[in-house]
């Protein structure tokens, strides 16, 4: 069977690729099996930091396979239990960048939105054009996009399934940077590499917060960033970052 996705790790970082160039990344189930399975797998490994998530130089993902979904049933698409492989990128603990150029349609952009991070090359486009072979957005298109960038702006990318341009997504903030197509996966490694150089427990305890803020009223936020802001107190690296800053030397954290 093809190697859909490919997993490269150095210095604390793993880069993971989607890999059907000749379908523009078209996220088939094998492609989201594979996904999950790597995101699971990163999850647990000690070893890594950050993790970058990209198409490659030419497309993130055009979209989902139609050829999967055109003659499927309702029943069908209920038992494919998608929501299984979304959910391990979701929930990974670790910060996610991803690396976009080119198509980021349908769920490519709702992949890209799983994401902590998104840089994107000049060429990239997103979009949500479901609508127009139609169907709606399957997987968080009408729920995260709303949260991303506000009801004006989603809701002309999801009832027209309209494509917005690097520049233009910056703009509205769905994406965070936008490079040079040439310099879109440096850049997301070199980012991922100076978090994996900051303590990784930090790291966890502000993701899982921030995301939480989506959902809690700002009373109950304030309650969980406050115990997560104490519990880190109880860390080696808490130790380690405020002596060092004071010794003034670089800290060497140890995810403790």
């Amino acid at each position: 069977m093809q190697q859909v996705v490919k997993i490269e790790k150095q210095q604390h970082v793993a880069v993971v690729t989607i890999h059907r160039p000749e379908a523009k990344n078209a996220l088939n189930t094998q492609v989201r099996q594979s996904l999950a399975e790597a995101f699971r797998d990163l999850s647990d490994d000690a070893d890594v930091r950050a993790i970058v998530l990209t198409g490659g130089e030419h497309d993130f993902a055009a979209g989902a396979d139609l050829k999967e979904l055109a003659s499927a049933e309702p029943i069908q698409m209920m038992q494919r239990r998608t929501e299984r492989y979304w959910s391990a990128i979701s929930q990974c603990p670790k910060p996610v960048i991803a690396a976009v150029n080119g198509y980021a349609l349908g769920g490519g952009c709702e992949l890209a939105m799983h994401a902590d991070i998104i840089i994107a090359g000049k060429s990239a486009h997103f979009g949500q054009p479901e609508v127009k072979v139609g169907v709606m957005p399957g997987a968080g298109g009408t729920q995260r996009l709303f949260r991303a960038v506000g009801k004006f702006h989603a809701m002309r990318m999801i009832l027209t399934g309209c494509l917005v341009p690097a520049e233009e997504a910056y703009a509205m903030g769905l994406v965070s940077q936008v490079t040079e197509d040439s310099e879109t996966i440096n850049t997301a490694v070199k980012m991922a590499q100076g978090l994996a150089k900051l303590p990784p427990i930090a790291l966890e305890q502000i993701k899982e917060v921030a995301l939480m803020a989506e959902d809690l009223p700002l009373s109950a936020g304030l309650s969980l960033e406050r115990k997560s802001f104490q519990l880190l107190f109880a860390s080696q690296d808490q130790k380690e970052g405020m002596q060092a800053f004071i010794e003034k030397r670089k800290p060497a954290y140890q995810g403790r």
